[in-house]
């Protein structure tokens, strides 16, 4: 598989979801015309959670220009979906790996290339946290970067210290820590080998 593949027919990666709920939830990637959902769900985020994610604003403007401007040729934004339409879940997987991280993660004497490894951030609706929607969205979040020839997965800006359930969510995948580095908060750096 390869992006310009998902390019031509996104519904590769449609998968349903099982949810520990037995609620029916679909896996896929975000589609042009879903500004609407994504500001909704957007929106629906608490602080909390907004305080602990932060790749881009989180409002209606950012939706919009975020579906305008779908590319799955560099960035696959995965999302879990309600049989209602209702996004729950928004996972980025960038399939490439920023100037900042490559220069971060060689002073751990780990080389990231753009080409070949890519940079994971997930976030899910505060309805949602604690109930498994993460950890059903992963092996396929896993498997679409494997097939598309990615050999190594980095946290995009690393995750808060203190976020010890997302550490603990990323340590069950197989990601480990490998170092650390301090912007307003102090942030660990994990890498996981696909």
């Amino acid at each position: 598989m390869t992006p310009d593949d998902i390019t031509r027919n996104p519904d590769l990666l449609t998968a349903p979801l099982a949810l520990k709920s037995g609620a029916p939830a679909v896996f896929r990637v975000l589609r042009p015309d879903d500004a609407a959902r994504l500001g909704r769900y957007f929106a629906g985020l608490s602080k909390a959670t907004t305080e602990r994610y932060g790749p881009h604003p989180f409002d209606m403007a950012t939706a919009q220009q975020l579906c305008d401007a779908t590319d799955y040729r560099k960035t696959l934004r995965l999302l879990a979906v309600t049989q209602a339409g209702a996004i729950i879940a928004y996972f980025i997987l960038g399939l490439w790996v920023t100037g900042t991280e490559q220069e971060r993660y060689a002073g751990y004497g780990i080389a990231l290339d753009g080409d070949r490894d890519c940079t994971f951030a997930p976030s899910v609706a505060d309805a949602h946290q604690s109930s498994g929607l993460g950890s059903a969205m992963m092996p396929h979040v896993l498997d679409t970067a494997r097939r598309l020839g990615r050999r190594q997965m980095v946290l995009l800006g690393g995750t808060q210290a203190t976020n010890y359930r997302a550490i603990h969510f990323y340590e069950k995948f197989g990601f480990r820590k490998v170092g650390d580095f301090t912007t307003r908060v102090d942030n660990h750096d994990m890498v996981l080998a696909l």
